[in-house]
């Protein structure tokens, strides 16, 4: 059994259409349909229903998929491990980080590894969590900085690196700047200005303003720190912010701790479980558990 008839058996599967499998493959279609013919009789059983319209796999096809998956990931383990020791200390590690406080912290920590590792390119892409924990789940990224990780997740290994609690920051000419420290439902007539959608801090915001029995009157949707305290300095409306980053805010804002915190910046690293982690990856994963212990 070739590996390659794997490959073509599992594009044709994704697609369920010769046509499309085979500009995928850049292979003929009748040069793919004899490689499934070709698998089909090795293996004995038909792994698709061909009709006209439409092609299905079967019972059997379905069974062969889940394996053909696990042969293919630890085929692919196996070259990018070769590949990896013929290479050394070169590579690249593409990393995700959320807008609203990755990059700050993750920069001394950056700083770091590519003083052990120079040869090695790191790649950020900033994006919310949502998009970053995909993106891991995926392969497109090796490791994420997410907000609010899970508690438990069979996907990922988690290094957990900060717990923050969020803050109100108005102007200081509302009136909820006299408070000392404030309660949720004291917001529910406030424009709030929000985090994107793909971000987890917005479901968890709304989760809690639901709680207090209101719905937030959303104004604007943002994934960019400076533009939430540029709309609250303009006094467009309030917003929720880590206490980290409101120790950074000018004058004219003014934060405001809740008397019961009820949502935190949960801070940490993630990477994909039992997948083969290239040396690059491993080393900087190595290094921010260092990382992280000497911060604690």
């Amino acid at each position: 059994m070739d590996i390659r008839h794997l490959e073509y058996f599992a594009e044709v599967a994704k697609h369920l259409s010769f046509t499309k499998a085979a500009s995928t493959l850049h292979v003929s279609q009748p040069s793919l349909s004899k490689a499934i013919q070709n698998l089909e009789g090795e293996l004995g059983v038909p792994l698709f229903y061909r009709s006209p319209k439409q092609l299905e796999l079967t019972d059997a096809g379905k069974a062969v998929l889940i394996n053909t998956k696990n042969v293919l990931d630890a085929f692919h383990n196996l070259t990018s491990e070769l590949n990896n020791i013929a290479e050394l200390k070169k590579g690249e590690v593409k990393i995700g980080i959320p807008p609203i406080m990755g990059a700050a912290f993750f920069s001394a920590l950056i700083s770091q590894y590519k003083e052990t590792s120079p040869l090695i390119d790191i790649h950020l892409t900033e994006v919310g969590s949502k998009v970053i924990k995909e993106g891991v789940e995926d392969g497109n990224l090796d490791i994420g900085l997410i907000c609010n990780i899970p508690i438990k997740n069979d996907s990922f290994e988690v290094i957990k690196l900060l717990k923050d609690p969020l803050m109100v920051i108005v102007h200081k000419e509302n009136p909820l700047a006299a408070n000392q420290v404030i309660s949720f439902s004291q917001l529910e007539n406030e424009p709030f200005i929000l985090y994107r959608k793909d971000f987890s801090l917005h479901d968890r915001i709304l989760d809690v303003c639901l709680k207090n029995e209101f719905t937030p009157n959303v104004v604007c949707e943002t994934s960019q720190k400076d533009f939430i305290v540029e709309m609250v300095g303009a006094k467009l409306g309030i917003a929720l912010l880590p206490s980290k980053i409101c120790q950074e805010l000018k004058n004219d804002i003014v934060a405001i701790p809740f008397e019961h915190p009820e949502i935190y910046l949960e801070l940490g690293m993630i990477w994909k479980k039992n997948k083969y982690q290239s040396f690059a990856v491993q080393e900087f994963i190595d290094i921010a558990k260092k990382f992280t212990g000497n911060q604690h």
